[in-house]
C-alpha cells in the first residue's frame, strides 16, 4: 500500500508554517500512543481478578512491569540505531501488529507463566517504536509546534488510564480475558494506519528553518531511503556523540526518576481502592482511569500554554514549566496518599496529576530541540532506555513492601522521593538548553 498521509501541503515544505505535512502525521501517531497505552495499562485495572484466579503474590505481581522494562530496554539503543536508518513508519507499523499479537497471546494465556511471558513481549514490541515516533515527530513540525505535536503525542502515556479504565469494566462484566481480546482489533487497525504515512526526509525542516530558504520542492517526491551509510557513524560513536548533551541528560534522568514512581503508584492505586477503600474492582478502575485522564488533559492544556508563553522569553522556558510542575505535583501527591477518604485522595491524585502532566508538551520538545536531526532516534531511544530503567522498579518496589509491611502505601510513599528529585534535575538543565539547541541550528546550517 503507497503511503498517502504525510505529504506537503501544496507540493513543497513552507518552514514558516506550523504544520508544512498537515496534522495527519500527528493524529496517526496519536492513535498509535493511545493504542500503546491502552494496551499496556489493561493489566492494573483487571489485575485483582487475575490475583484471584491464580493466586499469586503483590511481589510476583509486581515483577511483572520490572521484567517487562528490563526486557524492555535491552532493545531500547538498538530500536534508535535502526530508527536513524530505516524507514520509520514501517518500524511502527510492524511494532504495532505485534503489539496485537502479543495482546492476543495475554488474553488466551492457560497460565501465569504463558501470561507473564506475552506482558514481557508485549513491553518489548512497545519499546521499539518510540525511537522512530521520536524522530519522525521532529521532520513533520518545526520548533514553534514542537510542544504541541510532542505533547499530544506523549499525553498518550496518561490516556492510558483509559485502559485501567476499559479493563476494570470489562473484567467486572465478562471476564478479565474480554479486555485483552477486544483490544487485538484496534491493535491491526492503527498498524494498517502507520502503513499508510509517508516518510519525511530526514533534516529538511531543520535545514530549511536555519538557512531560511525558501520552500523546496525536495519533499514532494517519494521518501528516499539512504542506500549508503558512509555518512552515519557507526553505532558507538553516535551515541557518544549523543550522551555528551547536558540537556538530553539531565532530562532523561530527570524523567526516569519520575517514571519510577509513577509507575509504581499508579500500577498499584486501583488495588489500593479496593483493598483500603473498600472499592469494587469496576468503579476502582473506573476511578483511577478517570483520574489520569482528566488530570493529563488538563495538565497538557496548561503546560501547551506555559510552553509558548515561556519559550524564548524565560531561560529553559519549557523546563521551567515541566520541571516546576513535576516537583510540585510530587509533593502534593504525598499528601494525598495520606488522606482517609477515597474523595479526599481522589481529589489530591486529581491534582497532582495535572501538575506533573505541564511537563508532558515541554520536555520531549525539549530534547528534539537539542538533537540533530541525523541523530534523533538514538537521541530518543537513550530517553526511553532510561525511561524504561526507571520504570522497571516501580511497581516492584511497592509490591515488596506490601508484603513485607502489610500496606501498599508504605511502598508509595518510598517512591515520592525520587520524583522530587527528578523535577529538580529537569530544572536544572535549564543552565544547557539555550546553548545546546542553537548548536542544533548552527550544525544545520553546514
Amino acid at each position: 500500500m503507497v503511503g498517502t498521509f504525510g505529504s506537503p501541503r501544496t507540493g513543497t515544505i513552507d518552514a514558516q508554517s506550523r504544520a508544512p505535512f498537515g496534522w495527519a502525521p500527528l493524529v496517526v501517531l496519536f492513535i498509535v500512543g493511545l493504542v500503546d497505552r491502552i494496551e499496556h495499562n489493561l493489566l492494573s485495572g483487571v489485575l485483582p481478578l487475575i490475583q484471584k484466579e491464580w493466586g499469586f503474590s503483590d511481589t510476583a505481581a509486581g515483577s511483572i512491569p520490572t521484567a517487562a522494562a528490563l526486557a524492555a530496554a535491552v532493545v531500547s539503543l538498538p530500536a534508535g540505531y535502526l530508527a536513524d536508518r530505516f524507514s520509520r513508519t514501517r518500524i511502527i507499523a510492524i511494532v504495532v501488529f505485534c503489539w496485537a499479537i502479543a495482546t492476543l497471546g495475554s488474553g488466551l494465556a492457560t497460565g501465569f507463566a504463558m501470561f507473564y511471558l506475552m506482558r514481557v513481549f508485549l513491553a518489548v514490541a512497545e519499546n521499539i517504536d518510540n525511537p522512530a515516533a521520536g524522530s519522525l515527530l521532529a521532520d513533520y513540525y518545526p520548533p514553534a509546534s514542537r510542544a504541541k505535536a510532542y505533547g499530544l503525542t506523549r499525553v498518550t502515556t496518561y490516556l492510558g488510564g483509559v485502559g485501567t479504565l476499559l479493563g476494570g469494566v470489562l473484567a467486572e462484566a465478562f471476564g478479565w480475558r474480554t479486555a485483552f481480546l477486544i483490544m487485538v482489533v484496534p491493535g491491526v487497525l492503527t498498524a494498517l494506519l502507520v502503513w499508510m504515512l509517508r516518510e519525511p526526509r530526514r533534516g529538511e525542516l531543520d535545514r530549511l528553518i536555519a538557512s531560511g530558504q525558501p520552500p523546496s520542492e525536495a519533499a514532494a517526491a517519494p521518501p528516499v531511503m539512504p542506500k549508503k551509510l558512509k555518512d552515519k557513524p557507526p553505532f558507538w560513536p553516535q551515541l557518544r556523540q549523543v550522551v555528551v548533551i547536558p540537556t538530553l541528560i539531565f532530562v532523561c534522568l530527570g524523567l526516569a526518576l519520575l517514571s519510577l514512581g509513577l509507575a509504581g503508584i499508579f500500577f498499584w492505586l486501583p488495588t489500593l481502592m479496593v483493598r483500603d477503600f473498600a472499592v469494587g474492582v469496576g468503579s476502582a478502575a473506573s476511578l483511577s482511569g478517570l483520574i489520569t485522564i482528566a488530570g493529563t488533559l488538563t495538565g497538557t492544556l496548561v503546560g501547551s500554554w506555559l510552553g509558548r508563553k515561556w519559550h524564548g522569553t524565560r531561560k529553559g522556558g519549557r523546563l521551567l514549566a515541566g520541571g516546576g510542575g513535576i516537583t510540585a505535583g510530587s509533593a502534593v501527591l504525598a499528601g494525598a496518599l495520606s488522606m482517609d477518604s477515597i474523595a479526599a485522595l481522589t481529589i489530591g491524585v486529581l491534582i497532582a496529576c495535572s501538575l506533573m502532566s505541564i511537563a508532558i508538551p515541554n520536555m520531549t520538545a525539549c530534547l528534539a530541540d537539542v538533537v540533530p536531526a541525523a541523530a534523533r532516534g538514538l537521541g530518543f531511544a537513550v530517553l526511553q532506555l532510561l525511561l524504561t530503567f526507571g520504570a522497571a522498579f516501580g511497581s516492584l518496589v511497592v509490591g515488596i513492601a506490601s508484603d513485607a509491611f502489610g500496606s501498599l502505601l508504605s511502598g508509595m510513599y518510598i517512591l515520592v522521593i525520587p520524583m522530587v528529585v527528578g523535577g529538580l534535575l529537569t530544572l536544572g538543565a535549564r543552565a544547557s538548553f539555550e546553548r545546546d539547541a542553537r548548536k542544533v541550528m548552527d550544525d544545520a546550517r553546514r
